[in-house]
């Protein structure tokens, strides 16, 4: 059945928060856009006059596409190459969604974003729906096509699986800037002890190359090892060079709503750096260089200006 203007209208209406909850439960802007217009080929499909309630239709149809991208998604990660990182989405990306609560800043930071892979599908699905769009159990349990009191289960054995994994408080805006300079600072210092100094003592750092850039396959785990890559990462290299295409203009940005720093060689994202900093350090490092998963980053940085680099990185 041919759509009417209306129709259109009130989907496009929707697509934003549509958009926003696919990239919550993907951690991938590539696959939310394409759930979200197979979403839209169903509506083309559906006989609209039928449908009591629009919104949620599409929220359960979206959802449910998304559950079925998760379970294929988690036998792919076991082949992907190297660590798994979701993609990151600047500040300013609509992608974003919601900011209004603490609730749904933290549910899209990158921090929370790698945690919920650690989530079944189902309990994925209930702890963005509830955290960050505020959904009521009930509708939640009409979406997933399972019981109130289920619901709730599923939903407290999420947030405690989240708070778990994310126990420190962070830092104000000012206060992560203010460390991020010192950390460049560092970085570039060609010494380690400063960079020890600023890390907490479990600190991680962590690389996603996707097999297409060099990137660790483990993790770098403790505030020695991490303050000695660090050390390494900005320490002038044809080789790196080469490797990107010319030495990167470094930038500081946000990312998921958390301090990032942006690698950018000759207008294009070439890393984009999270830093997870909590009231004791900087507690992680989250490194995107897989240029599959910069391509919407590209998109954002391009049609904005963003001035001269802080420095070049080597």
């Amino acid at each position: 059945m041919a759509l009417t203007m209306s129709d259109v209208d009130r989907f496009e209406a929707s697509r934003p928060r549509l958009e926003a909850i696919a990239y919550r439960l993907l951690g991938s802007a590539s696959e939310a856009e394409d759930a979200v217009q197979e979403t839209y080929l169903r509506w083309q499909a559906a006989d609209i006059g039928r449908i009591e309630v629009p919104v949620a239709w599409l929220t359960k149809v979206l959802t449910n596409l998304c559950l079925n991208q998760l379970t294929s998604a988690r036998a792919r990660r076991e082949t992907y190459v190297g660590q798994w990182l979701p993609e990151p989405l600047l500040g300013g990306d609509p992608m974003l969604g919601p900011a209004d609560t603490a609730e749904q800043r933290e549910s899209v930071s990158y921090a929370v974003l790698a945690l919920l892979e650690r989530l079944s599908p189902n309990e994925r699905a209930v702890y963005v729906l509830r955290e960050a769009f505020g959904y009521p159990h009930q509708e939640i349990a009409e979406i997933l096509d399972i019981t109130e009191a289920a619901c709730q289960q599923v939903y407290h054995r999420a947030k405690k699986h989240v708070a778990d994994g994310k126990a420190r408080t962070e830092v104000d805006e000012a206060t992560a800037r203010r460390i991020i300079d010192e950390f460049l600072a560092a970085a570039t210092s060609g010494r380690t002890e400063p960079l020890v100094r600023l890390l907490t003592e479990d600190a991680v750092s962590i690389g996603d190359g996707g097999g297409k850039v060099p990137a660790r396959a483990r993790a770098f785990e403790g505030a020695l090892a991490v303050a000695k890559f660090m050390r390494g990462l900005f320490k002038p290299s044809k080789a790196k060079r080469a490797l990107v295409g010319g030495s990167p203009d470094i930038h500081v940005t946000t990312a998921n709503g958390g301090p990032a720093v942006v690698a950018v060689v000759d207008g294009t994202v070439v890393g984009v750096m999270c830093v997870e900093i909590t009231a004791e350090g900087i507690a992680a490092f989250r490194n995107q260089v897989n240029p599959d998963k910069l391509e919407r980053a590209n998109r954002l940085w391009a049609a904005t200006d963003h001035g001269e680099g802080l420095f070049k990185a080597f």
